[in-house]
């Protein structure tokens, strides 16, 4: 039998590689002028910290987050049919996100500190979540995101919608064409009384709408704002909006939020309506999508308060957001940009003969450490096929060691381009072809 890759994932080679090595560079570029490092967690945690972070009663962890299990404790769990007497330790699960894991290690890791300067953080990793595969929805796929711990002002709100703007722009997007929305999801204080109001306005239209919303009324009413059922959606158009049960503290740090986007010039449409799926975020929310593109959402994020008391930690304030590398790949590609860009050329080295192997062994380690992409005949190849090689491979030039230039002194270079042709000291050769190319 064929080895073949596990279904809902995806092999990351050439161009797909390179979009996803340039959109971290990118990333990187945006997020450090305002202060954030780059972090990197297990892939694989304890499974409460998922379930105290993201919420029991969320599909993430309901439907879709895998468990890990070692050999023998799967077959414990088998026999007994239930993991309960397993220890936390042994209870794992991959990452299906990238908050609650960066939110641990700042608990566990004592970051932010009484009286400390803020925590920020980016990241690029892959996530892992049990979903049916389909366009731009895989079963491990891969987030940039952010996490700003202990910065309790709304200009840190809108600071990472701003970032989050700039990134998509620096990505290739023309941010005319995106759509961001912003809501407040309001706090304990004023957030519990409205889950109730919605709960009893499902209960009260319970025989008009799907299972789901159904179950969803005692476990997260607030998510039956999502539904995909479209009688559900024109349902809950009538429901109770946040934005008219929010306490005197959330409307303003709302309304702050705002004045600060308007200051900075970012266009954003109020959806009273949007709710994020992770049970942990309050205050402010926001997400963009791409209309036209065929991919929904293609990154979000909100204030997230309470997260780091869930993880064990002493009242902390959080926001962040996180952008999916493959949804915005698929996005780009619909509006004409290519996030991978061309193959990178490189430099061919022919040899006319076996016997001038060492000279090509010898100029490639000159090239190579002065920077410049070269490659070479490996096989055997005779000069022609050498030339058909370099040009499968791209190369921008070829240089061509022959037995009498080289006794001259000398190699020649060859433009693939335009074919002029030019003889070079071979003393001077890597210098200079590292010139001609800078």
């Amino acid at each position: 039998m064929q080895a073949q890759k596990a279904e809902g994932t995806k092999d990351l080679i050439g161009r797909d590689m390179r979009a996803w090595q340039r959109m971290q560079r990118i990333a990187q570029e945006t997020f450090e002028p305002y202060g954030f490092d780059a972090i990197e967690t297990p892939a694989i945690e304890q499974l409460d910290v998922f379930v105290h972070g993201i919420g029991q009663s969320t599909d993430v962890v309901r439907k879709e987050m895998f468990r890990v299990f070692s050999g023998a404790n799967f077959a414990r769990v088998l026999e007994e049919g239930t993991d309960a007497k397993l220890k936390a330790k042994q209870r794992l699960a991959l990452r299906p996100e990238g908050t609650a894991g960066v939110v641990r290690s700042v608990v566990e890791n004592n970051l932010v500190p009484q009286g400390s300067s803020p925590f920020k953080a980016w990241y690029a990793e892959a996530m892992f979540r049990g979903e049916r595969p389909q366009k731009g929805r895989l079963r491990q796929f891969h987030q940039v995101g952010i996490e700003w711990l202990g910065a309790p002002d709304p200009a840190a709100d809108a600071e990472c919608i701003i970032m989050l703007m700039e990134l998509f722009k620096r990505l290739g997007f023309d941010l005319s064409k995106l759509r961001l929305l912003i809501n407040s999801m309001g706090d304990p204080s004023c957030r519990p009384a409205y889950r109730e109001t919605v709960r009893q306005f499902i209960l009260d239209h319970a025989d008009e709408m799907c299972d789901e919303c159904r179950e969803r009324a005692e476990l997260n009413p607030l998510r039956a704002f999502d539904c995909k059922n479209p009688h559900c959606h024109e349902i809950m158009q009538g429901a109770p909006l946040m934005r008219d049960c929010l306490c005197d503290d959330c409307r303003e740090h709302y309304e702050q939020v705002k004045r600060y986007l308007d200051a900075a010039g970012i266009e954003y449409v109020e959806d009273p309506t949007l709710v994020r799926g992770l049970d942990y975020y309050t205050r402010t929310v926001f997400e963009v999508e791409a209309p036209g593109a065929g991919v929904g959402s293609i990154g979000g994020g909100g204030r997230y308060d309470g997260l780091v008391e869930l993880e064990g930690g002493k009242p902390t304030p959080g926001v962040g957001f996180a952008v999916g590398f493959e949804r915005i790949a698929l996005a780009l590609e619909a509006f004409g940009v290519e996030l991978g860009g061309q193959e990178p050329s490189c430099v061919f080295i022919a040899n006319a003969g076996a016997d001038l192997r060492g000279e090509v062994f010898a100029l490639s380690r000159e090239l190579r450490g002065l920077g410049v992409r070269t490659e070479c005949d490996y096989q055997g190849k005779s000069l022609k096929a050498q030339f058909k090689q370099a040009d499968k491979l791209g190369a921008s030039h070829i240089v061509i060691i022959g037995g009498d230039e080289l006794a001259a002194g000398k190699v020649k270079l060859r433009n693939m381009g335009t074919h002029d042709e030019q003889l070079i000291e071979r003393a001077d050769a890597a210098s200079a072809i590292a010139q001609l190319l800078g």
